[in-house]
């Protein structure tokens, strides 16, 4: 069962704009939330946690604080589709109705923020925080149809990695600080099956790509969570974005 613990939490500082919504995932933060109000309530799920399940009432609003969370969908026959994996700042359970339309399972040990829908409708900041959340969310959701839709399964592989390479590969990517070194150590606290339920691939499609990248010395295996990128530049090129 998680754990809520009824915590003193500072009051957000309107004042100074609205929280960022977008925060690289798996990360270890200190971020509070424009949630963390007396308004709201915060809980404290275990690693593979239960958050809410699809068809549950949408009785109440959702903020990481701490941790990591994937919304996904299940289909009949028990195939799984993971639609959006988040991290502290984002938000989540915002319904267009009285159910939610996602199950949302941590990934990491997570402390969550949430508020009731009707305390949130009532406050002015947490409606605009909530436009701006839902508004960057859109934009990822539009990346990641994109993946399912046109990429292939090298690209899908290296579009999810670079996702967790701070700094790097959007338009306004510099390239590497250094000319002799261009390295980066993503740690992934997922299994195979969940990352190839988010890429649309099968857990025999995602190992036989990782190894290929090892094998071309695009990135080689530290543990089975944590892969160093031995070639930001070149995994990059490798996502078919630019």
């Amino acid at each position: 069962m998680p754990e809520e613990r009824i915590v003193k939490m500072p009051k957000a500082d309107f004042n100074r704009g609205t929280a960022p919504c977008r925060s690289p995932f798996p990360v270890e933060s200190e971020f509070k939330g424009i949630m963390s109000s007396d308004q709201s309530r915060h809980k404290t799920f275990p690693a593979h946690g239960v958050v809410f399940f699809e068809g549950d009432p949408a009785n109440n609003i959702y903020e990481v604080a701490d941790g990591s969370v994937m919304l996904y969908k299940l289909l009949p026959d028990g195939r799984r589709q993971v639609v959006e994996i988040l991290g502290p700042g984002d938000l989540f359970g915002v319904p267009a109705g009285e159910v939610y339309d996602t199950s949302a399972e941590t990934l990491t040990e997570t402390l969550v923020h949430l508020i009731s829908r009707k305390d949130a409708e009532g406050s002015p900041e947490i409606q605009q925080h909530m436009r701006k959340c839902l508004i960057s969310q859109v934009q990822n959701l539009h990346d990641h149809a994109v993946l399912l839709g046109r990429k292939s399964a090298h690209e899908r592989v290296a579009s999810f990695l670079m996702r967790f390479v701070p700094n790097r590969g959007g338009f306004a990517c510099t390239g590497p600080e250094s000319e002799n070194e261009d390295e980066s150590v993503v740690t992934l606290y997922m299994t195979r099956q969940e990352i190839a339920d988010y890429l649309g691939l099968t857990i025999e499609t995602v190992s036989r790509v990782l190894s290929d990248m090892k094998r071309r010395k695009v990135i080689t295996m530290e543990k089975q969570d944590r892969i160093r990128v031995m070639n930001v530049c070149g995994l990059c090129h490798l996502t078919g974005k630019f």
